[in-house]
């Protein structure tokens, strides 16, 4: 049996093979397909983009300087200079509000590497939320006809992503235009806005289950996140920050005391049982709510959250939509559509490939070191707040591969996927300060790089 002095080298060494094995999965990814001449895309979307680059829902597009590089580069170097040594040190109100100013500076200046184009062009596409938003002028027959326009056979079938979600996701933008925020750069500004509170929830969650210090060292990790390429303006960013604060009230719920864990119990559920209305896949998310209840100890809130997670579903579907008859339906349309012209055999891989160019590939590497110290999880040597983090990557990691092992997740994970990242992410907080200290720079030089050289769709 291992000695302890031979342990943090063997751990070293897993989050080495982690890294090397990620960085392997995400070239094969990118080059078997041209130097095999694969067909992972459809025919139709490889004549559209003859430079199409899969695992990415995207094509090459490298470009040396945009608008935005020059402020990214600064939140880059003033984030890898500053704001770990901060996030130790600060007190948490300040924590949190950095965390935001950060994260949200990131993300934008990202996006405005494309100009203002990259924060306006994808939620104005013919396939996006806006423009079927535009249209709606009657929600409760919108409601009402929901499930019937979702196949291709309807003569006005749903675009693909009204088709592709449950209703409450296009309601959010049919809000958006009403209150006067409906053009493409107003629409994707919210949405950032939205998106950057993520990292907030994940840290409160740690922290109410006795883990602020894996919190603070967690937080450089989220805020300057390679996600932000994929999170800035996709609606689903909206859905991992909803999704994230529900999981952080229901860690609320857990440990509070006297009758407030009912009203965070309940708090949790609505806001949860939203996020299923939002994304079909959120119900994926069950097992992160899961893995919240056991690493705080306490399923005390577990039948007051499902509960009140029934509110929104039954009262969507007094309304005229009801989820258990949409999904098959969708599931009818995705098979007839793009899902029959992309080969499992490729994607139950290159999906992961996606999921490593969207996190970064230092969570490959923390995943890695994450396993290999598993056995290790009741040794209170580790300090406070191990098993927390554990128990909740260990719960992203079932929802991924229940995701990828469904096949309803064939490409376009890199944001499909964003609500689990966020959990696998905090990993990076229980590798070695050096490995943290170097692969933060790994993380915000991967996400340069991405945004500079593809076209990423999002």
């Amino acid at each position: 049996m291992p000695t302890r002095a031979t342990e943090p080298a063997q751990r070293s060494r897993a989050a080495s093979t982690g890294l090397v094995l990620t960085l392997v999965l995400v070239v094969a990814a990118f080059a078997l397909p041209v130097l095999l001449d694969w067909e992972t895309w459809s025919r139709a979307s490889r004549s559209a983009h003859p430079w199409a680059s899969p695992p990415l829902h995207g094509f090459w597009d490298p470009k040396l300087l945009g608008p935005g590089t020059a402020p990214a580069v600064l939140v880059a170097v003033v984030g890898l200079g500053w704001f770990p040594r901060f996030a130790a040190t600060a007190s948490w109100g300040r924590l949190l509000v950095a965390s935001y100013a950060v994260a949200l500076a990131w993300m934008l200046s990202l996006a405005f590497v494309d100009g203002t184009e990259g924060v306006a062009r994808v939620l104005d596409h013919s396939s996006e939320y806006l423009p079927s938003a535009r249209e709606v002028d009657d929600v409760p027959e919108m409601l009402r006809t929901y499930v019937d326009r979702i196949p291709y056979s309807h003569p006005d079938n749903w675009p693909t992503q009204a088709a592709g979600h449950p209703p409450l996701a296009l309601l959010f933008f049919v809000g958006l235009v009403r209150v006067g925020l409906g053009g493409s750069f107003a629409a994707g500004m919210v949405v950032t806005l939205v998106g950057a509170t993520t990292a907030l929830s994940v840290l409160a969650l740690l922290r109410t289950l006795d883990a602020e210090a894996l919190a603070r060292r967690a937080a450089p990790f989220l805020v300057l996140s390679p996600t932000a390429v994929f999170m800035a303006v996709s609606a689903d960013a909206v859905f991992t920050a909803i999704t994230a604060a529900g999981l952080a009230l229901l860690a609320r719920g857990a440990v509070a005391g006297g009758r407030a864990w009912i009203g965070w119990s309940a708090a949790a559920g609505l806001v949860l049982g939203c996020s299923v209305l939002l994304s079909y896949g959120m119900g994926l998310m069950g097992a992160v709510a899961l893995a919240v209840l056991v690493a705080a100890r306490s399923w005390r809130p577990l039948p007051v959250a499902v509960l009140a997670a029934l509110v929104p579903v039954l009262a969507m579907a007094a309304a005229g939509f009801a989820w258990w008859e949409a999904y098959p339906v969708l599931t009818e349309r995705y098979w007839d559509g793009i899902a029959g012209d992309r080969p499992a055999w490729y994607w139950m891989w290159g999906n992961l490939a996606a999921l490593a160019v969207s996190a970064g590939p230092l969570v490959g590497a923390a995943l890695a070191h994450a396993g290999a110290r598993a056995r290790l999880l009741r040794d209170d040597a580790l300090g406070p707040g191990t098993r927390t983090v554990a128990v909740l990557v260990l719960g992203a990691v079932v929802a991924v591969a229940v995701a990828d092992l469904s096949r309803m997740s064939k490409s376009e994970v890199e944001r499909i996927w964003l609500p689990f990242m966020p959990w696998l992410t905090i990993a990076a907080a229980l590798l070695p300060g050096a490995w943290r200290r170097w692969g933060l720079g790994l993380q915000v030089g991967w996400a340069l790089v991405v945004q500079h050289l593809l076209y990423t769709s999002w």
